[in-house]
């Protein structure tokens, strides 16, 4: 018969869960993982910030530590092999569970000094999330505080950010979520633009006109189309993904292009192209992990970017 009795915390209850079979270094473990997941040693070193020769060397050591091959080279580069893919679906529980031991140790910090990352859209980031920014470091001068421009959704499970202002609301169960206002967007050109394709008074008066782009699917087109437009590729020889460089190209003249009212409207060298057409109606969400909501810092932060942002 054998007896088990924890002691404390318990040494006893450490062996009978077999810690000592626990033989292999996490650090190994991570660069396997977010090596299977990247694709690719390089793509796995640039996501972990360290040099491919010390990932390469991590792999290769859990290889000899396991006794077992997880990768091989293929035709299309590195390829898991079969003990491999046994192997990664134990070591992305473990990925998901130290990301979520992090965030609840972070959640019992109590401090209002440290760092926050913050996630929004290129365009929140660069034309409204700056005075917003000013004003916060006035309230907590102790807060470090980095911007995340994208408009990808940035995971908060994982830690790519501590808040994310989004166009749209998530589903996840484990974020929190609070709408901060509805979000306009209209098109808008340069008045020189306009008088050079003979002004644009009606729909029909876009199919003379260039319009920037957002991609290869030509979504803007689509939505533009179901308005009553009869537009084709010929009206976008023009494409961007950054909204940025698209804002600068209507500034500049180079066509019609689309943009939030509150950044439109405040914009002295463009006007709205066609006032009455309906605009495209969205919301903006301010978002973070559930655990990272009781952290002091994190919820200061998170109340006041809703005192700011809401209407």
């Amino acid at each position: 018969m054998h007896i088990c009795i924890g002691v404390g915390i318990g040494i006893g209850l450490g062996v009978c869960m077999g810690w000592r079979s626990i033989d292999f270094d996490w650090n190994r473990a991570r660069a396997f993982l977010v090596t299977a997941e990247e694709g690719s040693l390089s793509a796995a070193a640039r996501a972990l910030g360290m040099t491919q020769p010390t990932l390469g060397r991590q792999v290769s050591a859990l290889e000899a530590e396991l006794g077992v091959a997880l990768f091989e080279r293929g035709n299309r580069g590195l390829e898991l092999t079969p003990s491999g893919l046994e192997l990664l679906e134990y070591v992305r529980k473990m990925g998901d569970a130290a990301s979520g031991f992090s965030l609840s140790a972070k959640g019992h910090s109590d401090s209002i000094e440290g760092d926050i990352c913050i996630s929004a859209t290129e365009a929140m980031a660069v034309y409204q999330l700056p005075a917003v920014i000013r004003e916060l470091r006035c309230a907590y001068p102790g807060i470090n505080v980095e911007v995340i421009a994208t408009n990808s959704t940035s995971d908060l499970k994982r830690r790519e950010a501590d808040i994310a202002i989004r166009a749209f609301q998530p589903t996840q169960p484990e974020l929190i979520a609070r709408k901060l206002c509805a979000v306009k967007a209209h098109l808008y050109a340069c008045p020189d633009y306009l008088s050079s394709i003979g002004g644009v008074s009606v729909v029909e008066d876009l199919e003379v006109a260039q319009i920037i782009g957002f991609d290869t699917e030509h979504s803007l087109m689509k939505e533009l189309n179901k308005q009553g437009c009869e537009l084709s590729i010929e009206n976008f020889r023009v494409l961007t993904e950054n909204h940025i460089v698209h804002w600068e190209m209507v500034k500049q003249g180079v066509g019609i292009g689309i943009m939030v009212e509150q950044v439109g409207d405040a914009e002295s060298n463009v006007v709205r192209v066609l006032p009455d057409l309906e605009p495209y109606n969205g919301g903006l969400w301010l978002v973070a992990h559930r655990e990272l909501r009781t952290n002091r810092r994190v919820r200061a932060v998170f109340d006041f970017l809703v005192d700011a942002l809401a209407e």
